[in-house]
């Protein structure tokens, strides 16, 4: 282990968990001795910004998570690579001894068995030449050896993952990866690596098919200008790394190589921005959005569309909460055939009725997998055949006016033929597409299901004809007013809205966005509202 007392940009570890990189080594003002300024990975145990009595010693990436600390004996400051292999791989041999006693692992101590000439099998194991796939997560990595060693100890790896480790610069890494010849995957997650200088040496990455950096805050800019050095790259992960935009990209050949794509929980909102910044990607068949805060998919409109190859696409746990997003998602991306929206508001309450995932594949016909689950034949027919129904029930007016609406209903009716259309009044009047709905009023907030106690406590219920095509937004204000709550759209939100089930289970409502007949509501339907007291007429 390293005993002298570290440069700025070096990497420490602290034996209670934490690591950080070295940002100030000398005195401050009004203390005595000499200090280390650390920026930690982890921001919650930083107290400021490299300030200290008003004074700038150092600054922060990542707002607050700065600190002073002392020199200690007990900070790691970590090992060579093949020290930190060696200590992971090779088990010392214990002489002479045929017959050892060993305790099997998964007794958790309770089972002692005598094995033979184990030896053999950890002079086996310590024959570092063999290995191909490599994890030094978490062994404290800081650099790379004397020229040559590497090679002639491990030549053979094909895969590494050096993630959480102290390397502190791509220019360390490729220290240790020039020697590796036959390296094809590479994981550096939860490092924190400056970026290269000028001089890294071209065949440090020349196989690499596979990059991994997640939670390394590296910009896209800064793994554009790397991966110009990595000419056989088609998988990039840069998840966890607080990316808001694809900007200021370094553009080279080998973007257009890339297959697979990983920008997992970052803050990449801007839909028509990804796709603009992506347009190198020309191979990209797989990209990963989910935690982003999209909140919606634009209208292609004439815009070029950059991600019309792709056949994989996660965008999970966002914030899409319109229909119309997915009809604009096909646009966009009209090859689709994997796609991940679970929690959506989009959908996060319909997963207790079938009609948002009928709805959503019978808006891609592409799709063959929907948030994990295989898309049958029959359940494919069962669900265009649903929405050709819906529509039919919810939309007046000639194909055009559905069309605008439903831009499959065409499409859907030529394949599977016209659904029948409802029976029209003798006037033609709009009240041939109402629906009749039951609201059952609580004074207090319901619990999960509809049980007999319950119903037993509601006020009596009261009977409203609506379209189902209203917004529950404007569902809300109708029943205050029927409920005599007033009806400022102000107050709106005071009211909760609840579906009864088939099984008697309570759904929330909450998307004001949505149509009722996206919710599966219909005549007959028991509507439970609850409406605070904080309401104004």
């Amino acid at each position: 282990m390293q005993h002298v007392l570290p440069a700025p940009g070096s990497r420490i570890y602290l034996p209670s968990g934490y690591f950080g990189t070295v940002k100030y080594f000398g005195p401050l003002d009004g203390t005595t001795g000499l200090w280390l300024g650390v920026e930690w990975d982890d921001s919650t145990r930083g107290k400021h910004d490299g300030i200290k009595d008003g004074k700038q010693y150092f600054d922060c990436r990542v707002p607050h998570s700065g600190s002073f600390i002392r020199p200690s004996s007990s900070i790691c400051y970590g090992y060579a690579f093949l020290q930190a292999l060696k200590n992971k791989y090779v088990e010392a041999v214990r002489g002479t001894v045929s017959q050892e006693k060993i305790i099997l692992g998964s007794s958790n101590g309770a089972i002692e068995v005598e094995a033979v000439d184990l030896d053999k099998i950890r002079g086996k194991f310590s024959n570092l030449e063999r290995l191909g796939e490599v994890s030094l997560d978490n062994e404290m990595v800081s650099t790379g050896n004397n020229p040559g060693e590497i090679l002639s100890t491990c030549p053979n790896i094909r895969g590494l993952d050096l993630s959480a480790t102290l390397l502190s610069s791509w220019d360390v890494v490729a220290m240790i990866t020039t020697e590796l010849h036959q390296l094809e995957r590479l994981a550096l997650n939860r490092n924190r690596l400056t970026p290269p200088s000028s001089h890294l040496p071209a065949s440090a990455w020349l196989r690499l098919s596979e990059l991994q950096l997640n939670g390394t805050w590296t910009s896209w800019e800064e793994f554009t200008s790397i991966a110009t050095l990595m000419p056989q790259l088609r998988i990039a992960e840069l998840g966890y790394n607080g990316l808001t935009s694809l900007s200021h990209a370094k553009i080279s050949t080998v973007l257009d190589r890339i297959e697979i794509l990983n920008f997992d929980s970052n803050k990449l909102k801007d839909w028509r921005h990804i796709s603009e910044a992506l347009k190198p990607c020309t191979s990209l068949q797989r990209l990963i959005l989910s935690s982003n805060g999209i909140e919606r998919i634009p209208p292609r409109k004439s815009c070029p569309s950059h991600l019309e190859g792709l056949k994989v696409l996660a965008l999970s746990s966002n914030k899409l909460h319109n229909s119309r997003d997915v009809d604009q998602l096909y646009e966009w991306c009209p090859h689709l055939e994997t796609l991940s929206l679970a929690k959506n508001p989009l959908i996060e309450v319909n997963d207790l009725s079938r009609s948002a995932r009928q709805q959503i594949i019978a808006k891609i016909p592409s799709l063959r997998v929907l948030d994990a689950t295989a898309i049958s034949t029959k359940e494919r027919s069962d669900s265009e055949l649903f929405y050709l129904s819906f529509i039919a029930k919810t939309v007046p007016g000639h194909d055009e006016d559905k069309m605008k609406e439903h831009p499959q209903w065409k499409t859907l009716c030529m394949k599977h033929g016209r659904p029948a259309e409802p029976t029209a009044d003798r006037d033609g009047r709009l009240s041939r597409y109402l629906i009749e709905v039951k609201v059952h009023h609580c004074c207090e907030p319901p619990g999960g299901l509809f049980t007999p106690e319950m119903e037993e406590g509601l006020i009596a219920p009261t009977s409203l004809r609506v379209l189902s095509t209203m917004k529950l937004g404007l569902f809300r204000l109708r029943v205050m007013k029927a409920l005599g709550a007033g009806k400022n759209p102000r107050n709106r939100d005071n009211i909760c809205v609840w579906l009864r089930m088939g099984d008697d289970t309570l759904a929330p409502l909450q998307n004001d966005d949505q149509e009722l007949g996206w919710w599966g509501i219909d005549s007959n339907s028991h509507i439970v509202v609850h409406i605070s007291r904080q309401t104004e007429s």
